[in-house]
């Protein structure tokens, strides 16, 4: 079991308050993203799910029994850190077994919970080394071993990607994904790359200035977002927006368009606006125009045989059905 909910959880130090009053349930198994620009508070608030923090105000209820109270080690929970901190001096088998070791379990546990955890992780032969020779993604899968040797309740990571090159970051993603699906345990995943939220979370909290703006499924989220913040943020690249009389006549005060939901042609289109930047990715091509009246810069994903070149003449058609429309205050219409 590994239902987590906060009941009015608030977090202030001295006088400023980061985190106000907020309400989250997270169900048994599900894996969940915090997700938000940098100080929005979500590592604040995994800090408080964890017990490294103490809450201002509010409860804390781990599988329906009041955790806000209990220390860390009280709360069965593991926590995977950005920076691993393993244990230079220390093997691969003596870093995943040291909270066992901590915990008095004998040794014969020990040694079936690590040869567990690296069966699973793909450290079987990685177990007599030190993590000073093992690449980053292989220390990572360490630090995620330890916290699975502690069968834990739920698995807190905290931004365990960062310090990862692009391609190990991509197949890290994968290989916590699949971790998920076959553990089938509560994940709580601290992430500011809204990328690594829509692929792996079943459930993405979207955080700003220690709110809430939106919870929901990555496509909840993508197709139907609550507000200006949450639609400015999901997707990438990122939407755009239009305001003043075009986005008045499409009904709304802010008018939203994401870059897939543009067709883009030399010469038919009701929006006329000049290439500047295009970035070429293989399969895609990214138009950034500008000049069209409507916004300062309308980005476009078009098909990467597509040949435009800067300073082009462009017009673009937007999906009358992809439209999002906000009111005056930022809410969806």
């Amino acid at each position: 079991m590994g239902q987590i909910t906060l009941s009015k959880v608030a977090k202030r130090f001295g006088d400023a308050e980061v985190i106000p009053p907020l309400d989250l349930i997270i169900d048994d198994g599900e894996f969940v993203v915090f997700v938000g620009p940098s100080g929005c508070g979500k590592s604040t608030l995994l800090r408080l799910i964890a017990g490294l923090e103490d809450t201002s105000d509010g409860r804390i209820l781990i599988d329906g029994k009041d955790a806000t109270a209990l220390g860390p080690a009280q709360r069965g929970l593991a926590m995977v850190f950005q920076s691993y901190a393993l244990y230079p001096h220390m093997s691969v088998r003596s870093n995943i077994a040291f909270p066992l070791k901590m915990a008095g379990l004998d040794k014969a546990e020990q040694d079936r919970r690590v040869e567990g955890a690296a069966k699973v992780l793909n450290l079987t032969n990685y177990l007599d080394r030190r993590p000073g020779q093992l690449s980053g993604g292989q220390r990572q899968r360490v630090a995620i071993g330890r916290a699975i040797v502690r069968e834990p309740a739920a698995f807190l990571f905290d931004e365990p990607l960062s310090n990862l090159d692009a391609a190990l970051r991509v197949g890290m993603r994968l290989e916590i994904s699949e971790l998920h699906e076959r553990l089938k345990t509560t994940m709580i995943y601290v992430t500011h790359d809204q990328v690594e939220a829509m692929t792996m979370a079943d459930k993405i909290v979207v955080l700003n200035a220690g709110r809430i703006e939106q919870v929901g499924s990555p496509l909840e989220l993508y197709r139907t977002p609550r507000n200006l913040f949450v639609a400015g943020f999901i997707g990438s690249p990122k939407m755009s927006f239009i305001t003043g009389a075009e986005a008045q006549k499409a009904g709304g005060a802010t008018v939203g368009v994401r870059p897939e939901h543009l067709r883009v042609s030399p010469s038919e289109g009701p929006w006329r606006g000049t290439v500047g930047v295009s970035e070429h990715l293989g399969s895609d091509t990214f138009f950034h125009v500008h000049d069209t009246g409507l916004a300062p810069v309308i980005t476009v994903r078009a098909d990467g045989e597509v040949a435009l070149s800067h300073g082009d003449t462009v017009h673009l058609t937007p999906q009358a059905d992809k439209i999002h429309r906000f009111d005056q205050n930022g809410l969806r219409i």
